[in-house]
C-alpha cells in the first residue's frame, strides 16, 4: 500500500479548525504555539474562535491553512507511524507538503506564507480582478472562452484545473464575467463567479511573485524525506534547487490539480489522507479517480477513522 499525503489551500478555512486537535493531542497543540510564537500574534486564537472577517483575510488565511494543516499531520503521526511516499498541496497547500516532506521549516514558512497572503492581496485593486469557476466544460472549452473574451486590456485565464468539468478561471473582472456568460451559452448553466478577494494563478499577481523573491530566497530548503508533486509542473520534485522556483512561478501559472493526482495514481499511491480543514480535495479525488481512496483528517474522530481505515486496508 502506497500512501500520499493531501494538503488543502485557501477556502478551506472555517473558525474552529484545528481546535478539537489542539484540546486532544499536544503534538497539535505545540503546532500552534510554535505558529503563534513565529508570527508574533494569537493566530491559534483567530482559528478556533475567529472572528470570521480576519480569518477571511488573505494574509491570516494562509498561516492558519498552514498551521491547521500541519497541526493535524503532527497529531496524527502522534497516534500511528506513518510511512509516506508522497506529497501533494492545492496552491497554498503546496507549502504545507514541504513542510511535511521536511523541505521547509514550519516557523519561517508560517511567516512566508503570511507575506505572500498580504503580496497576492494587494497585486490587485479591489474589484479589478476576479475568478470564476466554469462547470461542465472540459480545460479546451475553457482555454478558448478565455481566449475569446480577452482583449489587450483585459485577461482572462485557467487557473484551477481541478477536476473533470471544474474549471477555474481567473484574470480582470469584465474578461472572466465575459467569460461566464459565454461558459453559461455553451452548456456551463451551473458556472459561477467566485467570492474570492483577488485574481490569483493569473499574470495579474505578478507584482506578488515579483515581491515573493526576496521571502523564498531567504528560506533554507533542506533534502525532501519523499518527493512533493508541484502544482506548476504536475510532476514529482525531489530536488531542493527546484522548491523555490516552482513556488514563485506558482503565484502566476494555473494549479494542474487533476493532472497532478493523475501522477500520483501513475506513481502507484492508492491511499491518501487530507490534512487541514474541510475535504475539498476528497471531493476532488472522486471526479478525477474514484480508485484513490482519500481519509480526512481535520478532528479526533476522523483522524481516528482514517487511521482505522488504513490498518484495515489491504497491503
Amino acid at each position: 500500500m502506497k500512501i500520499a499525503l493531501l494538503f488543502p489551500g485557501q477556502g478551506a478555512q472555517k473558525v474552529g479548525m484545528g481546535a478539537d486537535l489542539a484540546r486532544e493531542f499536544p503534538a497539535a497543540r505545540r503546532v500552534f504555539d510554535e505558529a503563534d510564537e513565529a508570527l508574533g500574534f494569537s493566530l491559534s486564537r483567530m482559528c478556533f474562535e475567529g472572528p470570521e472577517e480576519d480569518l477571511r483575510l488573505t494574509a491570516n488565511t494562509q498561516p492558519a491553512t498552514l498551521a491547521t494543516s500541519i497541526a493535524a499531520l503532527r497529531a496524527f503521526e502522534s497516534e500511528c507511524g506513518l510511512a509516506a511516499e508522497l506529497a501533494a498541496g492545492h496552491s497554498l497547500g503546496e507549502y504545507s507538503a514541504l513542510v511535511a516532506a521536511g523541505a521547509l521549516a514550519l516557523d519561517e514558512t508560517l511567516r512566508a506564507v503570511r507575506e505572500r497572503g498580504r503580496l497576492m492581496q494587494e497585486a490587485c485593486p479591489p474589484g479589478q480582478g476576479t475568478m470564476a469557476a466554469l462547470l461542465g466544460l472540459d480545460l479546451a472549452a475553457a482555454s478558448a472562452i478565455c481566449a475569446e473574451v480577452s482583449t489587450g486590456d483585459e485577461v482572462a485565464v485557467p487557473a484551477n484545473l481541478n477536476a473533470p468539468g471544474q474549471i477555474v478561471i481567473s484574470g480582470h473582472a469584465g474578461a472572466v464575467r465575459r467569460a461566464l456568460q459565454a461558459a453559461k451559452a455553451r452548456g456551463g448553466a451551473a458556472s459561477m463567479e467566485l467570492k474570492v478577494s483577488a485574481p490569483f494563478h493569473s499574470p495579474l499577481m505578478r507584482p506578488a511573485r515579483d515581491g515573493m523573491v526576496p521571502v523564498l530566497d531567504r528560506l533554507v530548503v533542506s533534502p525532501l524525506k519523499f518527493g512533493v508533486i508541484a502544482n506548476v509542473t504536475a510532476q514529482l520534485n525531489r530536488d531542493p534547487a527546484c522548491v523555490t522556483p516552482l513556488l514563485l512561478d506558482q503565484i502566476t501559472s494555473p494549479v494542474r490539480w487533476e493532472e497532478s493526482m493523475a501522477a500520483l495514481a501513475t506513481e502507484g499511491v492508492t491511499e491518501t489522507i487530507e490534512f487541514g480543514a474541510g475535504r475539498v480535495l476528497a471531493g476532488m479525488m472522486r471526479r478525477i479517480n474514484r480508485n484513490v481512496k482519500v481519509r480526512a483528517s481535520e478532528d479526533p474522530a476522523s483522524l481516528r477513522a482514517a487511521i482505522q481505515a488504513l490498518a484495515a486496508a489491504p497491503l
